[in-house]
């Protein structure tokens, strides 16, 4: 997660040793205000290769990529209004309650008639999960920030192919799977590729293709003392 932050990585991007996922730090600084990004990935690189000593090269791997296509009966999304009201106000538009008079705790989010959670507010690009059940809702969004979103999902890259320049509202609902979910526990529910055809007329095609990858040579699993 270090490296991935520094060097502005997916997690299909970092090939290192088995206990860089999975060993933990924790890491207390100071930085100065008026830092840009930019500035701070600098910092945190320096860190890892003072600290940890950290070493890499890059190279090109091949790996399954996907590509987000027009399904056959073509898109089914709502294109925004050019001119949206605040996003995540207050109750009068829809959004939140005030901080004042929240609960402590995050609330239980509500279901629809399949069982699927109903994002609270009207935030751009909120995504709930629970029990394994997602519901991921995009306002005003474009399909190349949607495929980015689809890549952090399938930990696999995924370019824009669909054509669409404008940007949308809508919203998808698929059960999950994969490690950490049992399919005995979940009730029956379309996948991301089946939700992403019905629901909104895409579809993700599969392919190989090279995606550039940081490869650790070496990296200290004790940092140097403070």
């Amino acid at each position: 997660m270090l490296v991935m932050r520094a060097y502005d990585l997916k997690d299909y991007q970092f090939s290192g040793p088995d206990w860089t996922q999975s060993t933990r730090f924790n890491i207390s600084a100071k930085i100065r205000g008026g830092t840009t990004k930019e500035q701070f990935r600098l910092m945190q690189q320096n860190l890892l290769a003072e600290r940890f000593k950290l070493t890499f090269h890059r190279e090109k791997k091949e790996m399954p990529v996907y590509v987000l296509i027009a399904a056959r009966n073509g898109p089914k999304l709502k294109e925004s209004v050019a001119a949206t009201p605040p996003l995540d106000g207050g109750p009068a538009d829809g959004g939140p309650a005030p901080p004042a008079s929240r609960p402590p705790g995050l609330p239980k989010p509500k279901m629809d008639a399949n069982g699927f959670p109903i994002p609270p507010g009207r935030g751009p690009m909120t995504m709930v999960i629970p029990n394994g059940h997602a519901t991921m809702r995009s306002v005003e969004e474009s399909m190349a920030e949607f495929a980015g979103r689809l890549s952090d999902q399938l930990r696999r890259p995924v370019s824009d192919a669909t054509g669409l320049k404008g940007r949308y509202d809508f919203t998808l609902n698929w059960v999950m799977d994969g490690p950490g979910y049992s399919t005995d526990d979940l009730a029956p529910g379309p996948t991301i590729f089946g939700a992403l055809q019905e629901q909104l007329g895409l579809k993700l095609e599969q392919k190989k293709g090279p995606v550039d990858v940081l490869v650790v040579d070496r990296i200290e699993k004790a940092p140097t003392v403070n």
